[in-house]
């Protein structure tokens, strides 16, 4: 295990971003357990924060946390050592995660912790453990952001193809989320057959690439419906009892009704564009 710490985290300057990943994970499993405890009126748990009666969210000890490390991060950049900014790392993984635990609170202005739509803070910090973990793994989302190997490759046409790559990397990655394939995109930086995968197959049917393509093409947009709602049930299925099983209760009953009312939701066809709009086929 030291073996592997050190010439797979260490060595390769990853302790802070491990640090970070590991503070991030922890403080969002802490602050779920605890606002869950609250919820159930544990009475050694300690409360929520109330000055004079006041209510202070867990995203402003986040943002304090947060501005606190990073700063100081800064601060000591060139002259700290790698043990002080991996602690620094940690603290703001705490703060990160306390932040986009509520991330929906930020989104909507207003408080919907526990309702639908505080989903979002949990899609929110699903994408965040999954960005770090493949960074962690060695995954570069492009290989023009590294950039002292892009000015060392020598000669001058292949850091135009690095360019090159990049940028038709980028511009199908655009393509992919205009299918409604957020997810798909996500993971396709960093795995390029998954992009193609997901720039080939057929459009999500409420996304604005159908609304440009579909609309004088109807099989083609019930084929899209039909395979959204096969394929993607299970999906939905699965995150919508992750997400009760960290926000609050699981119940396989609203798991089910859920699921389907997130299907009626989103698998419809997008309204067409107006004719300036289209796509030529």
């Amino acid at each position: 295990m030291n073996h592997w710490l050190e010439r797979a985290i260490i060595e390769p300057g990853k302790l802070p971003l491990l640090m970070f990943f590991l503070g991030f994970i922890g403080g969002f499993a802490f602050i779920r357990l605890s606002v869950r405890m609250i919820r159930a009126n544990v009475r050694w748990w300690p409360g929520n924060v109330t000055p004079g009666g006041q209510h202070v969210h867990h995203v402003v000890f986040g943002v304090v946390a947060m501005l606190i490390s990073g700063g100081w991060l800064i601060a000591v950049f060139e002259d700290g050592s790698s043990t002080t900014g991996a602690v620094l790392a940690g603290v703001f993984g705490v703060g990160a995660a306390l932040v986009l635990d509520e991330f929906a609170l930020i989104f909507y202005l207003k408080d919907v912790y526990w309702a639908e739509q505080g989903r979002t803070s949990v899609d929110a910090v699903f994408v965040a453990i999954a960005v770090t973990g493949l960074l962690l793994l060695g995954a570069r989302p492009t290989a023009i952001l590294d950039v002292e190997d892009f000015r060392g490759q020598e000669p001058w046409w292949v850091r135009g193809l690095v360019v090159l790559i990049t940028v038709l990397g980028l511009m199908i990655a655009a393509v992919v989320i205009a299918k409604g394939k957020i997810w798909t995109a996500l993971l396709g930086m960093f795995i390029f057959p998954v992009l193609l995968v997901g720039a080939i197959r057929l459009s999500r049917p409420g996304a604005p690439w159908a609304r440009w393509r579909y609309a004088e093409r109807p099989k083609k947009m019930l084929r899209a419906i039909e395979r959204e709602k096969r394929y993607h049930r299970p999906v939905v299925r699965a995150k919508i009892y992750v997400q009760d099983l960290v926000a609050g209760k699981p119940s396989v009953e609203h798991v089910r009704v859920a699921t389907e009312q997130e299907l009626e939701r989103t698998v419809r066809a997008a309204p067409p564009a107006p004719h300036h709009e289209r796509v030529p086929r």
